[in-house]
């Protein structure tokens, strides 16, 4: 497994959709296996391709304990039914370092899946799951949990992380 390169607002890579995966084969496994080696080493709960640079529409999700990780595989994911009342969770996203925010989403929802395999599955998911999967099929739209919030706030955050990567790039020598 290999750890890859998360990419970090402001990028447009971040804000384009991502296209569906024709079949769950090694070479698909073999990324969601990165992804999730890229999730626990960052450390995050849940991580999209997109953020790795590829445009495909997959994302793992673990929100286990360390000691006892239990990954989830969701290829060509797609709600299918979201409840009308909402809960707020304290959001972050590895794309957005360092930066939280109170995100309001419906407190469940249904959602249909290819699992690591390639077998077609159904889950119904309430809490802070339902609010991860919310989330990380956001990024396969191009959207970030950012774009929730005022345009101020987001625009302050935005400036905030293009001054962190532009210091980042810098090279001393």
């Amino acid at each position: 497994m290999t750890i890859r390169k998360i990419l970090t607002e402001p990028d447009l890579f971040l804000r384009q959709k991502s296209k569906d995966v024709d079949k769950v084969d090694d070479a698909t496994r073999t990324l969601m296996d990165d992804m999730l080696e890229t999730m626990y080493a960052a450390p995050g709960i849940g991580l999209a391709a997109i953020q790795v640079g590829i445009p495909k529409r997959i994302i793992v999700i673990d929100l286990s304990k360390e000691e006892e990780k239990k990954p989830l595989f969701f290829v060509n994911p797609k709600i299918i039914l979201k409840s009308n009342s909402n809960i707020t969770y304290e959001e972050g996203c590895l794309s957005v370092p360092g930066q939280f925010a109170e995100i309001d989403r419906p407190d469940k929802c249904d959602v249909n899946y290819l699992d690591y395999n390639g077998k077609q599955c159904d889950l119904k998911a309430e809490g802070l799951l339902a609010t991860c999967i919310q989330h990380e099929i956001d990024h396969l739209e191009g959207i970030l949990f950012i774009d929730y919030l005022s345009k101020l706030k987001k625009s302050f955050i935005v400036k905030k992380l293009s001054k962190q990567k532009k210091s980042l790039e810098r090279i001393v020598v």
